[in-house]
């Protein structure tokens, strides 16, 4: 008996029929109800009145007496009025500012960011300019403007629960680690992971190139604040700083000090930073060609020495301890980016090594990039301020981009052995793709001349270079 083979066609056929059998006596059930009622209510005491869900002589559903009336073409507006084009060319919203300062956001203002968010997912997908970021931004955008979605709102303050409810998806990945600097300090160790400071380490004069791509960002200080006597933009001291950071190519550090000082310019600046990183193919070739000859573009430098187990291992203990002890404010981001780099090089611990290098900076940059796309709506993106943000990002990246150069060129005056300055361009954070365009830009001279490797000392200097720039000004502004 138990041997019995069962064809799976009858079993399927007997489920099917003992469903039919139970939605019958279901439906049975629900349509003699209310005649049992009734019965039950002429011999009882309980009148007609107080069983209104038990009949149905005025055609009205039960249940459903307080709901209004509807009919074929009220049916038809309504499905109209909440359809995406209704509320493009007719949403009005208000509310207010964290500042207290009234805003209306037009629909069409809606409209423009989501082509906005459009724009940066095809930068992403299509041209493959730091997709893995732009993507997503992108769509966060997107959902954050979509009228009536409600994907971005903060929710309703429940007294009793002392909790947001009906949150939007998006505010709470915002408020869960963008704007309390979780999800930043988590890719600095996911940065630190994947990190070689080898090439620092055999040649440490190039730190002082990672240093020189810091003057873009304490030069930017200087034009935002003459950038207030234009009108309708006014910049205090902490939104220039967070614009002025944007010259160190570095999105976490962006993202970081602008939730300290600035939390408002967030969205603003943390787009303008990444959109710039993505297009260092494009910014810096023509910067390092116009500020270098054709006979320092060939420089060949001599390749490095090997870097010892023990060199490696202790020099993020050093910068570490070194950070906590003279820019304490710093500490945070250069401790997060040394303890990813010092997991990596003591090599005992592999699976954290291995999974701050792969899923877990995966998995927060794509909430950090969402957090990101969420906070960009019209009324912190559509005003003069966020245009000069933009301008003064670009002004920032390139001095940035020259200082490193030329202080390079600088360099070389003293040195018996010759630095090829293209390296300099790569001092600013943008890992590792400023230091693949300063080695394109030199194999385009000399198809034998590799400089990526000596590119990387001052493009992973110029990571600890923008923290430290960081660190100085939440120190001095961020009381």
């Amino acid at each position: 008996m138990l041997d019995r083979k069962v064809d799976p066609i009858w079993v399927l056929k007997g489920c099917m029929i003992l469903a039919i059998c139970a939605f019958l006596f279901s439906v049975a059930g629900a349509a003699f109800m209310p005649r049992a009622a009734a019965q039950t209510s002429s011999s009882s005491s309980i009148t007609a009145d107080e069983l209104p869900s038990f009949r149905n002589l005025d055609g009205i559903i039960p249940n459903s007496r307080d709901l209004p009336h509807v009919d074929f073409v009220s049916f038809i507006k309504n499905i109209a009025r909440t359809t995406g084009i209704y509320a493009f060319i007719n949403n009005i919203t208000t509310g207010e500012t964290p500042a207290g300062l009234p805003i209306t956001i037009f629909g069409w203002q809606e409209l423009l960011m989501v082509i906005v968010g459009f724009v940066v997912v095809y930068l992403g997908a299509a041209k493959g300019f730091e997709p893995l970021l732009l993507v997503p931004i992108g769509f966060g955008i997107i959902f954050v403007n979509i009228p009536g979605a409600g994907m971005g709102s903060p929710g309703i303050w429940n007294e009793e629960l002392h909790l947001f409810e009906h949150q939007g998806f998006l505010n709470v990945i915002y408020n869960a680690g963008v704007g309390n600097e979780f999800f930043p300090l988590i890719i600095f160790i996911g940065i630190g992971a994947m990190t070689d400071f080898g090439p620092l380490i055999a040649n440490p004069k190039t730190a002082l190139l990672g240093a020189a791509a810091q003057f873009g960002v304490f030069a930017t200080l200087f034009f935002i604040s003459v950038a207030n006597y234009l009108p309708g933009v006014a910049f205090n001291l902490r939104e220039a700083c967070a614009v002025a950071i944007i010259g160190g190519a570095d999105g976490p550090t962006t993202i970081y000090i602008a939730a300290k000082l600035a939390p408002h310019l967030l969205a603003t600046v943390a787009v303008a930073a990444y959109s710039y990183m993505a297009l260092v193919p494009l910014i810096q070739p023509p910067i390092m060609r116009a500020l270098t000859s054709k006979k320092e573009r060939l420089i060949r430098m001599r390749q490095l020495r090997p870097v010892s187990k023990v060199e490696k291992i202790a020099f993020p203990m050093v910068v570490f301890t070194l950070s906590l002890i003279l820019i304490p404010s710093a500490a945070p981001l250069i401790g997060c980016l040394m303890f990813g780099n010092f997991i990596r090089e003591i090599g005992v611990v592999d699976r954290l090594s291995n999974t701050a290098q792969n899923e877990l900076i995966n998995i927060v940059s794509l909430f950090l990039s969402l957090g990101v796309g969420s906070q960009m709506t019209p009324e912190k993106f559509l005003n003069p301020s966020s245009l000069i943000i933009v301008v003064m990002g670009l002004v920032a990246f390139a001095i940035a981009t020259a200082a490193g150069v030329l202080v390079a060129k600088f360099m070389n005056i003293f040195l018996k052995e010759k630095i090829n300055p293209l390296i300099g361009s790569a001092g600013v954070s943008a890992v590792p793709m400023a230091a693949r365009v300063s080695n394109k830009v030199g194999l385009d001279e000399d198809p034998g001349n590799f400089v990526l490797m000596h590119a990387m000392g001052p493009n992973v200097a110029g990571v600890i270079g923008t923290a430290i720039a960081a660190g100085v000004m939440i120190a001095v502004y961020g009381g």
